[in-house]
């Protein structure tokens, strides 16, 4: 069976790229990138110089994509589609195995969505 991690990977990495800036990349190599908005913020009462976004990692056997807008709006879940969340284990990881068409615009669309909600925040 071949190991279609790493194609996964980069595929997923293009796609957080796209919001880089203004999110800065804190990680970036080939297993691992994460997207951070570095800002002086207060959330929830307490100031914060910064707020994660989003990021994927290779996993033993699967790709993680993890993204913290729907951890901290639970309501974004309701714009997900029956085969991203068919993915989503826990409040934001979801488990990447497979990623077809139709699951990369899903997920352009969430990242999209989550971008949206970070910027009327005012946390990026």
């Amino acid at each position: 069976m071949e190991d279609n991690r790493p194609a996964i990977f980069q595929q997923l990495k293009q796609l957080l790229k796209v919001y880089e800036p203004p999110f800065t990349a804190r990680k970036d190599s080939t297993s691992g990138y994460e997207l951070w908005s570095i800002k002086d913020v207060e959330i929830a009462g307490k100031k914060r110089n910064e707020v994660f976004f989003a990021s994927v990692v290779v996993q033993s056997t699967y790709v993680g994509f993890y993204f913290m807008p729907v951890y901290t709006d639970a309501a974004m879940k309701k714009f997900f589609k029956k085969e991203l969340l068919s993915t989503l284990k826990g409040k934001s990881c979801f488990h990447i195995k497979d990623l077809d068409p139709r699951l990369i615009a899903q997920i352009r669309d969430a990242l999209k969505r989550g971008f949206a909600l970070y910027k009327k925040n005012k946390w990026v």
